[in-house]
């Protein structure tokens, strides 16, 4: 039996029966237990104890007692296996948020730390349960669902959107007059963070110290505006959009002059800042800028002015479970605890029930904590080995390319890491 050996470890619930239902010292359900641990599972708290006492358990005075009991402690070892099993299934593909805290932040799926599990490196299983799908695209963003990766890659790859995938950008201005307010320093330094449509794979770097760029390194544009005051104006006018000429620098004035053959290579208006609208600077009559521009390839890494992407971020996907059925005018208020669209309430045999209707749109804003009744029956949690990509293209390159050549950037590292190990191996 299960008990039957001195110094027997037991799982049990954790309770505290009424009075007149608790037991004489030394029968089963009320031997002096000592507890050695306890965990959550569901909302419910878990306890382990250790029965100190002799090689068997204490003869009970009820024949139906001593009948039932091995059943009972069987039944109460496999609801107990059970729920053990779902605490480390939880643990290792939830992240649960809980009011004062969150759970199982750390990945813990590596060989060797789980009996009974097979965690070691598998190409095939890798392959298998690896997917991406494409949630939604359009010129400029890019959401995609990256499944069946680690932390460590997801980040490393979301890195790589940020500072090393290669785009155009001014580096170097060479003022030829400059009158407006702007010192040349901050004009020089809002002209580099405009955004250049040209695709960087076309271009190389430019060598280090090489002061004059050639046409396979190098993109040259000319600004030069010079404001004046409009003829044709009315005197009581005061409007600077009426009173004057040129008072305001777009990008727009921004001209591209080719370098050696550019002009074959790049057909007219491919070459040129992404918007046309972006403010330069103001000026009033009299005052002038002129300068020239060299455009040269770089990545976020050197500079953020190089970065091909407004943002690039990830989030795991929700998951929210209902511990128990929500009904009536709760239903209701557990709907408002969460984004709209997250919590449907239903019509069923004429009550109001609560169901979760679509988790990806909530963003975890934790309200079901402030409501004591409903914080009982939701469980948060997020799925661990699940990531929600989100890509905003600066329009330098559509997002689907900036993706795939993040790709091309992260197999070049893993190339060479290995190819340093090669050679590691040969010394």
């Amino acid at each position: 039996m299960w008990a039957s050996v001195r110094e027997t470890s037991r799982v049990g619930e954790r309770w505290d029966p009424p009075e007149h239902k608790k037991e004489k010292p030394g029968c089963l359900d009320n031997t002096n237990f000592r507890r050695l641990g306890t965990w959550t599972e569901a909302g419910k708290s878990l306890a382990i104890f250790k029965i100190p006492g002799a090689s068997a358990l204490p003869r009970r005075r009820s024949q139906a007692t001593r009948t039932h009991a091995p059943d009972r402690a069987s039944s109460l070892v496999e609801r107990l296996k059970m729920a053990a099993s779902q605490a480390v299934e939880e643990m290792r593909g939830r992240v649960v948020l809980g009011e004062f805290g969150v759970r199982n932040v750390h990945t813990t799926d590596f060989p060797g730390n789980y009996s009974g599990y097979d965690d070691a490196w598998d190409q095939d299983r890798f392959e298998k349960n690896f997917r991406v799908d494409v949630v939604h695209m359009d010129e400029n963003s890019l959401e995609f669902d990256m499944v069946g990766i680690d932390a460590a890659i997801a980040n490393a790859f979301r890195r790589i959107l940020l500072a090393e995938v290669p785009t155009m950008a001014v580096e170097k201005v060479l003022v030829y007059n400059n009158t407006s307010i702007v010192q040349d320093e901050i004009l020089a330094h809002r002209l580099g963070l405009i955004p250049i449509h040209a695709d960087p794979r076309l271009f190389e770097y430019r060598n280090q110290g090489d002061e004059e760029g050639t046409e396979i390194d190098t993109l040259q544009f000319r600004l030069q505006v010079r404001c004046t005051r409009n003829p044709h104006a009315a005197k009581d006018s005061s409007d600077p959009n009426e009173l004057y000429v040129n008072h305001k620098v777009y990008t727009r004035h921004m001209t591209w002059i080719p370098l050696g053959n550019q002009a074959d290579l790049f057909p007219e208006g491919t070459i040129r800042p992404v918007h046309d609208d972006i403010l330069i600077a103001q000026l009033r009559p009299g005052q002038e800028i002129d300068l020239l521009m060299h455009c040269v390839k770089g990545i976020g890494k050197d500079h953020a002015k190089f970065s091909p992407v407004a943002t690039a971020s990830y989030r795991l996907l929700p998951d929210i479970t209902l511990l128990e059925p929500v009904e009536g005018d709760a239903a209701e208020e557990l709907s408002r605890c969460f984004s709209p669209g997250v919590i449907e309430v239903q019509e069923v045999q004429g009550k109001k029930v609560a169901r979760v209707a679509n988790p990806r749109l909530d963003t975890f804003s934790r309200e079901i904590f402030r409501h004591e009744k409903l914080k009982k029956v939701v469980r948060l949690a997020r799925v661990r080995d699940h990531y929600i990509f989100s890509v905003e293209s600066t329009g330098v390159l559509p997002p689907d390319v900036l993706v795939s050549e993040a790709i091309k950037v992260l197999m070049g590292k893993c190339r060479r890491f290995l190819d340093e190990l090669d050679a590691v191996q040969m010394d």
